[in-house]
């Protein structure tokens, strides 16, 4: 496997040896004549393996430009690249300054083939090292995102759990108080559905609660967001909406889970899946918890007044 070797040398004979030379050796060469030129590749080239650089070059020395090469991998986030000095200053002040600027090699002057070959042996280990490292990081990342999103996601209808409701709420309170942002919200529960899972199993009762949160989804604007709340609770969350849009909302997610038409004969006189539904809007303390409490207490009045309805809560 060959490497993408960009040379930095002022003087034309040595960068002309040394190209030529690591050619021989299977890589591919990128030249500048000086440190600022080869900076310029170097930010062009997203391929760059290693950088063999004179020491003492106009406009940006090779110390510099390890320096910046070091400062743009932090940054950007690309690659490592392997540096190399090519230099006759070989006294332990410049290599200890070498290092500490962050280079990894030296190639004295005049060029000793053998040793190029050398050189260039250990930054193809390092650097095929670090591309191992970066897929794995690649990976890790993608592996925690996914174990992120799992972690707030409810596994039987794929809303949101409580978890992501709880970060949910303090993103919009935040909002709320910031920037007087109004939301509401409306708890819906299915009726009798301890009766439903009685009398279908538990099995359909998990079907029955999918179908219904899927329907609640679909009737929902973009910027809205449902959450399995509990048990057969689903809580829908309405940025920029005062009580009587919620309402509105409400009444049609009720009515779409009717239209459903899932067979429930405990739940006379309709003999099919509905849900009751409190509708609470965003208060003057923008607590959530409070808000939460007003829609739980709507839901109750609902229920109580029937089922199958939508309740709001007097204080709105």
């Amino acid at each position: 496997m060959g490497l993408n070797v960009l040379i930095a040398e002022d003087d034309a004979v040595s960068r002309m040896i040394l190209q030529r030379a690591v050619q021989k050796l299977g890589h591919e060469v990128l030249v500048a004549e000086d440190g600022g030129k080869a900076w310029k590749l170097y930010c062009e080239a997203s391929d760059i393996d290693v950088i063999i650089s004179d020491w003492m070059m106009p406009e940006v020395d090779g110390l510099e430009l390890c320096r910046k090469v070091r400062a743009e991998e932090r940054v950007d986030g690309r690659g490592y690249t392997y540096f190399i000095f090519l230099t006759a200053l070989g006294d332990r002040e410049h290599l200890l300054q070498g290092l500490a600027a962050g280079a990894d090699d030296y190639l004295s002057k005049p060029l000793d083939r053998d040793e190029l070959e050398m050189r260039l042996t250990s930054a193809l280990r390092v650097t095929e090292l670090h591309r191992r490292l970066a897929l794995q990081n690649e990976e890790l990342e993608k592996l925690n995102r996914m174990l992120f999103e799992q972690s707030r996601e409810d596994p039987l209808t794929t809303l949101g759990n409580r978890l992501r409701l709880r970060e949910d709420l303090e993103v919009l309170r935040g909002r709320a108080k910031r920037y007087n942002h109004s939301y509401a919200v409306v708890l819906c529960d299915v009726d009798h559905f301890k009766a439903y899972n009685d009398r279908y199993g538990h099995l359909a009762g998990d079907d029955a609660l999918q179908r219904v949160a899927e329907t609640i989804s679909a009737c929902l604007r973009r910027g809205d967001t449902a959450y399995r709340y509990g048990g057969e609770e689903f809580l829908v969350v309405l940025p920029e909406q005062d009580a009587r849009a919620a309402a509105a909302i409400a009444e049609r997610l009720r009515r779409a889970v009717q239209d459903l038409e899932i067979p429930h004969e405990a739940n006379a006189p309709q003999d099919v899946v509905t849900v009751s539904a409190g509708v609470a809007a965003l208060s003057t303390t923008g607590d959530p918890d409070e808000l939460l409490k007003r829609a739980d207490a709507a839901l109750y009045a609902a229920k109580k007044a029937g089922r199958n309805r939508v309740s709001a809560d007097g204080n709105d």
